[in-house]
């Protein structure tokens, strides 16, 4: 199985990435639109050490969005998946270190896949009254989610990393008290769902969607039938 796992992870890196120059495509298209209400930049997981340096990447690309003008908030995804720690809190307590304002930083912490993380980040920006959203992430993980973005057309742009724009700046020096984003009673996503499952996961099929944002009756019905549709969003709520 592991074996299975390590060659589907291999052929996802090799085929879903977009090129140099694609990528600074989106950036460019991005300056006629600027500034975005908020970006969306999903979690990676923390072992309570160090930060990977994927989320560095994601991180670093959130604060020179920010501080270019691209965006005006920042909306980092993800709860205690595979460790105890809440992957959006402790994005955000980076990205407070690394010198982005607090009042800038929301946090989504019920997303547990790279497909909720988008949508329950939409759903996030949608209570806060933003309507300008992009997803800023790795070019991997952008390519993606992008089809999931196009089928359920949600009014989320793209804005992937373009790692010759950002300045060098040190990024291990930094350090965090990683205690406030540890989750009480913690289970690992591993002992409560089978790979199979976690990989469903994947590619959405755990998400539950607001009837308001599935932009055809066919779909609907589709997951209302499911048990995957909250009817109204009234006294409902993403934010945690």
């Amino acid at each position: 199985m592991k074996v299975i796992y390590g060659l589907f992870l291999v052929f996802l890196m090799t085929s879903c990435a977009f090129s140099k120059k694609k990528t600074s495509s989106f950036l460019n298209e991005a300056k006629g639109k600027a500034p975005y209400d908020a970006i969306i930049v999903p979690g990676v997981p923390f072992e309570g050490e160090h930060w990977s340096d994927i989320m560095k990447y994601r991180v670093q690309w959130s604060f020179y969005l920010l501080d270019n003008q691209y965006t005006n908030n920042v909306i980092y995804s993800g709860g205690a998946v595979y460790t105890p720690y809440a992957e959006s809190k402790i994005m955000a307590e980076y990205a407070k270190v690394y010198g982005i304002d607090p009042q800038r930083i929301f946090t989504d912490t019920l997303a547990e896949h790279s497909t909720e993380n988008v949508y329950y980040s939409y759903r996030l920006a949608k209570e806060q009254g933003f309507e300008k959203i992009a997803l800023a992430t790795d070019q991997y993980q952008a390519k993606l989610l992008r089809r999931m973005i196009k089928h359920f057309e949600l009014p989320v742009d793209l804005l992937p990393i373009v790692v010759d724009t950002m300045k060098t700046k040190e990024f291990d020096s930094l350090y965090i008290n990683p205690a406030p984003a540890l989750k009480p009673n913690f289970v690992s996503i591993k002992d409560r769902e089978s790979f199979f499952t976690r990989l469903g996961g994947t590619f959405g099929k755990h998400l539950i969607f607001y009837e308001e944002d599935l932009p055809k009756e066919k779909m609907i019905k589709k997951y209302r039938k499911k048990g995957r549709l909250i009817e109204s969003p009234q006294g409902e709520s993403v934010l945690n």
